[in-house]
């Protein structure tokens, strides 16, 4: 692609808006398909959150997007804070409200939906027991019973029919419209026969049953506003994890300026400012120690329980705390540029996503309702032409619309999602996307990059050979003067060797190749360092002799690489790499989880062998001496033989991998480049988080297509029995209640997963 098609291509931003009046998928489905009549746009909304992500082109403004939804039936808003293409804004808007983290939120509003269930509930308890207990009859009951339910059909119901009158207005149907038809009808029909038959209950003692149904209207409007309280509830629960994610950000910063400590808000932190941290206090955002030694415990961002040690030059995350130790940071990150905030970012992301086992729940919502409104009419003419029972035909009719309700749908994948996103996140793993959820279940292999991933990727000098006339100090020391222009571990941790003995020279013509070596000229003479392969692409040819020593410290399961001076051979450097204690534990839990691990490595096979042991992979699941660019071409070579491969890596070097591999995976200790390349990512740096991301990860696609099954279960079963008239309209109103309830509390034991 050139620049010009590149300038050519349309800009596109995602915005975030807060969406009310939606209740059930079928609202999710004509939202979505609105807003996908406009050109370019794309969108998808998420029910528990009654938001969406909305990703708009160039030539559609916020305030187009805003009015298409309002114009659907809905009220939506701009969620500030939302916005991924640009900055968060760190200030709350004038004459708006901001939460504990400097989002923008609505005003609280009382909560009428609890205030109406309340004068249900007292309403309809006395016109179940006057209608349902013949004893407690009295003359002219009907018209009492018949006074109570109308508060509860007019005043506790008007959400279904505000609803239901907005959508028909429309020319569109949803649950409430079947809820409306169908106690609007329960009621209406009551008094329309009470009225023509004012006598009917004129007499206490009248035998035979009464053709009334107030009673329906009652419980069922309670039922309903009971569950769709008690799903409230439950929704909320669900976005605890995110919400507690969120919060858990300091409120404020002690910071140094003009020489003076001052205590600041968080949102007046600013880009350079030093700051102090105190032995259990919150780091207040991310930063560099620049003075100080302390622990610090970042459980609450990675997962991991062990307290980090930092120095000057060490990277801190804001929202760490610090256990140990006074500690000066100067601020690297502030607002919505920082750790937190972009994890609170990816999370909200996924959770507005959609699986695609989703859509087909949304694409069945929206011919649902229509269909069940069909099926009501044909069961009532069915009944009344048929078996000339009219009555029966609209109690079949009325049982109909009241239990075939499409929430339950609607909530099945996203109450899921919002649980499972957010307790990865409390555990450190983010989760970019609900698709990613069904990569998981079909992996069948990881790939393990060794240094960083499975070993601490803390390598450290052993010893020096010496092969040539030069001594250990200066061939250390010529040596760390090239690699300290290197940002490779090897590199780092031969400069840090060679530093700690005499302070380094500087370096001329520094050249490097990936996965090869440096090269440069020190003091006059040129060094070059790295693979056997590097040094005779610089014309320098080791000997069969300095070959076998060379072999022999790979087989001590070392890394060793060659040092040349002025074109002779000088040292062998031996590092050592130590195996993370969770590695082997990691991938037996792999193992158990049906994947195949394989080791890729840039290592020589000895190493590579020497750590595979140690971990439990089996030998011919090792690739090593692999370049760069060759881990890309295993990953094609495994996919190519029938593999599901997920790539786990954490370097720069693994970046184009990490994309390449059906399921990404990066170590959040690796590089911004591989964490952006990854589909999942984990805080922490220990290789059993990434066994717990596919395990919830997989828990999760679990639990969505349960709650699922059972939202179509439900309704496969109860519309024809209620059509057949096998259903009293009562046991319709609280199964349909139900099955939104059960489904949300299958989706809240995700809370509950353990790593």
């Amino acid at each position: 692609m050139t620049n010009q098609d590149i300038l050519q291509q349309p800009v596109t931003r995602v915005i975030e808006l807060d969406i009310e009046g939606m209740t059930c998928a079928s609202c999710v489905g004509r939202i979505e398909r609105k807003l996908g009549r406009l050109d370019g746009v794309n969108a998808s909304v998420n029910l528990p959150l009654e938001s969406a992500a909305v990703t708009v082109p160039s030539g559609i403004t916020d305030q187009q997007i805003i009015d298409t939804v309002n114009a659907t039936g809905y009220t939506a808003r701009l969620k500030t804070h939302g916005i991924i293409a640009v900055p968060i804004p760190d200030t709350p808007q004038e004459g708006r409200p901001a939460d504990d983290h400097g989002q923008i939120r609505r005003g609280r509003k009382p909560d009428t939906l609890l205030l109406r269930l309340i004068v249900a509930i007292v309403l309809t308890i006395p016109v179940v027991l006057i209608a349902m207990v013949p004893p407690l009859h009295f003359p002219n009951w009907g018209w009492v019973i018949g006074a109570l339910t109308l508060p509860v059909w007019a005043w506790s119901a008007w959400p279904f029919h505000r609803a239901a009158a907005i959508n028909a207005r429309h020319l569109a149907s949803t649950m409430d419209t079947l809820v409306s038809i169908g106690i609007t009808a329960a009621f209406l029909f009551s008094t329309y026969t009470l009225v023509s038959n004012p006598e009917l209950t004129a007499d206490p003692e009248h035998a035979g049953e009464v053709p009334l149904y107030y009673e329906v209207t009652a419980i069922v409007a309670t039922f309903l506003l009971l569950g769709r309280y008690l799903e409230r509830r439950a929704k909320e629960k669900a976005g605890d994890a995110l919400k507690a994610l969120l919060g858990l950000g300091a409120k404020d910063a002690t910071v140094i300026r003009d020489g003076a400590e001052v205590k600041l808000p968080i949102e007046d932190l600013v880009h350079g400012d030093i700051f102090i941290v105190r032995p259990g206090e919150k780091i207040a955002t991310d930063g560099v120690v620049t003075e100080g030694h302390g622990a610090v415990d970042a459980s609450l961002i990675t997962g991991e329980s062990l307290p980090i040690e930092v120095v000057p030059g060490d990277a801190v995350t804001g929202a760490t705390i610090n256990t140990d130790g006074r500690l000066l940071v100067r601020a690297t990150r502030v607002g919505s540029e920082t750790t937190l905030a972009q994890m609170g970012r990816l999370v909200s992301q996924a959770q507005s996503g959609k699986a695609r086992i989703a859509r087909l729940a949304d694409r069945i919502s929206s011919v649902f309702v229509p269909i069940v409104l069909g099926i009501a009419v044909l069961s009532f003419i069915l009944w009344a032409a048929v078996a000339g029972d009219v009555r029966g035909g609209f109690v079949a009719a009325v049982t109909v619309l009241i239990i075939a309700c499409p929430c339950a749908l609607g909530l099945a994948t996203p109450t899921a999602m919002l649980t499972g996103s957010g307790r990865a996140a409390q555990l450190g793993i983010l989760i970019k996307g609900p698709q990613i959820l069904e990569d998981t279940r079909t992996v069948n292999t990881v790939l393990l990059d060794k240094t960083g991933t499975v070993t601490t990727g803390k390598l450290a000098v052993g010893r020096i050979i010496t092969l040539g006339s030069l001594g250990e100090e200066e061939g250390l020391h010529l040596a760390g003067s090239v690699e300290a222009a290197s940002e490779h571990p090897i590199a780092r941790a031969i400069a840090a060797a060679a530093a700690a003995r005499a302070p380094l020279s500087p370096v001329n013509a520094f050249r490097s190749a990936a996965g090869g070596g440096v090269r440069g000229s020190v003091n006059g003479t040129l060094v070059v360092a790295g693979k056997a392969r590097w040094l005779e692409e610089n014309g320098i040819f080791p000997s069969a002799a300095h070959r076998a020593r060379l072999r022999e410290e790979q087989a001590t399961g070392a890394t060793a690489i060659w040092v040349a001076v002025d074109g002779n051979v000088e040292c062998i450097i031996n590092l050592q790499d130590s195996v993370k204690d969770g590695s082997a534990a990691a991938i037996a839990k792999l193992k158990e989880l049906g994947l195949r691990p394989i080791l890729l490595t840039g290592d020589n096979a000895a190493v590579a062998a020497t750590v595979a042991a140690t971990v439990g992979i089996s030998a011919e699941d090792v690739f090593a001496d692999v370049l760069p660019e060759g881990k890309v071409d295993a990953v094609k070579k495994l996919q190519a033989s029938g593999a599901i491969v997920a790539m786990v890596g954490d370097g720069v070097n693994d970046a184009a991998a990490l994309a390449q591999a059906d399921l990404g995976i990066a170590m959040g200790s690796g590089t911004d480049v591989a964490i952006e390349a990854a589909d999942l990512t984990v805080m922490g740096s220990e290789l059993a988080q990434v066994a717990t991301a596919i395990e919830l990860s997989r828990k999760t696609l679990s639990t969505i297509k349960a709650n699922l099954f059972w939202a179509f279960f439900y309704n496969a079963i109860g519309i024809p029995v209620a059509a057949l008239g096998l259903l009293n309209p009562i046991i319709a109103g609280a199964a349909m209640a139900f099955s939104s309830v059960l489904v949300v509390g299958n989706s809240l034991r995700l809370r509950r997963f353990r790593k």
